[in-house]
């Protein structure tokens, strides 16, 4: 990504290092990343921390964190401000298009922590990836969680994973999107009403509304800063590919289980992540607030 010269958002808690004695929560985007240790192996859902306690929980002790400051290395000071960065191109596109549409945008909080997190939503790990919590507006994540996303998902890039580690951000913020346009609290409300297959299936129609969403911010983040490089859209694709359900489960068990879906196939994640980039249309998809 084409980055240089851009501002950076001050909407960002840095709580790197300080101490957080916690249990495992609930997963986002990148939850899935670990699953195989954490979740799969005992055949458990994924979850998603996108609301309140509508979602299963994952029960894992995480190190408690030593507090005071600590030094970060440059890979870890690079990571944060390209974060910055990133969040504050969602705030610059949402906020024109929030404003078109004769809407408000309200900025999230993007935190930085170490290892695990207290949320409005309950206690975080590092475990689970990156995630939204609609109790604070805020999105949590663990930097050290994008070398894990190159090292164990082993996706392919003609060069750097930024453009993947961008669309993770901006899927969590399209999380809040969804909360803002009041589709977050209808779909967790029926979700709450159904059992656990067929609230898999609403948890399934966020995940992937929250990657088109992802989409259509890169498609008005290069349209006013040419900010998409040769390869960006591939490695992008590459990612959603191989954070599928179908995917992970195939490598963590052999088999699939399409009942306990919670995020989507990789088809599905490709093709949603995909039309938003291209079309934009972040207001005529088939995922209307009405739906729920």
């Amino acid at each position: 990504m084409r980055l240089s010269g851009r501002r950076q958002s001050d909407n960002v808690e840095d709580r790197r290092g300080m101490s957080s004695g916690a249990k495992a929560g609930i997963g986002g985007i990148g939850g899935i990343i670990l699953i195989a240790v954490i979740t799969l192996m005992g055949g458990g859902n994924i979850g998603d921390i996108l609301g309140n306690v509508m979602q299963q929980q994952i029960q894992g002790q995480v190190q408690e964190q030593t507090s005071g400051q600590r030094e970060f290395t440059q890979e870890e000071q690079d990571l944060a401000e390209f974060s910055k960065t990133i969040l504050a191109g969602t705030e610059d596109v949402w906020v024109q298009q929030f404003e078109e549409h004769g809407m408000k945008y309200q900025f999230p909080t993007l935190v930085l922590f170490t290892g695990a997190v207290n949320t409005a939503c309950g206690n975080g790990s590092a475990a689970m990836g990156p995630f939204y919590c609609s109790g604070d507006q805020k999105l949590y994540i663990d930097l050290s969680f994008f070398s894990s996303m190159r090292n164990q998902l082993n996706i392919e890039a003609k060069g750097d994973l930024d453009f993947a580690y961008a669309y993770v951000i901006a899927h969590e913020v399209g999380h809040h999107v969804e909360y803002l346009r009041g589709i977050l609290g209808k779909a967790h409300a029926k979700m709450a009403q159904l059992n656990q297959t067929e609230a898999n299936k609403i948890s399934v129609k966020l995940e992937l509304l929250a990657d088109y969403y992802a989409g259509c911010w890169a498609h008005y983040d290069n349209e006013k800063f040419q900010s998409l490089s040769d390869g960006d859209l591939e490695e992008a694709i590459d990612c959603a590919e191989k954070i599928g359900d179908n995917y992970l489960q195939e490598r963590a068990r052999g088999y699939t289980q399409p009942e306990s879906f919670t995020h989507g196939t990789s088809e599905q994640r490709m093709y949603w992540l995909k039309k938003g980039i291209e079309t934009g249309d972040w207001n005529t998809t088939t995922f209307s607030p009405g739906e729920f």
